[in-house]
């Protein structure tokens, strides 16, 4: 069974930077595409940046150029670099894979941006 365990979110202010963390268990890390969504209440999930099993990356046009996914292999961990932030990244954050065409996600983070 996957396991999710995210950290890193937290309050900061505008402009300053986080990193997300999420380890991974149960499953052949290598081999799965990882996600991170986001979303804040009354609203629906977003994709925020995806990375594939060779390393590329996309990201949703709202954090291109300020948000990083990076994954280490080696300790079966993705991360999410955000710099730059705004209020407007205030929301829950979750990690995200598929497995058998079926959606797994973590528990999720808070990240709380001030203005």
């Amino acid at each position: 069974q996957v396991q999710f365990v995210e950290s890193g979110g937290g309050l900061v202010q505008a402009g300053g930077s986080l990193r997300l963390s999420c380890a991974v268990s149960g499953l052949t890390f290598g081999s799965y595409a990882m996600g991170w969504y986001r979303q804040v209440p009354g609203k629906q999930r977003e994709l925020v940046a995806n990375i594939n099993r060779s390393g590329t990356t996309s990201y949703a046009d709202f954090v291109k150029g300020r948000f990083t996914i990076s994954r280490d292999s080696a300790k079966n961990i993705v991360y999410l670099q955000m710099n730059s932030l705004k209020p407007e990244d205030t929301a829950v954050y979750y990690c995200h894979t598929v497995i058998a065409q079926i959606g797994q996600w973590g528990q999720g983070t808070q990240v709380t941006v001030s203005s």
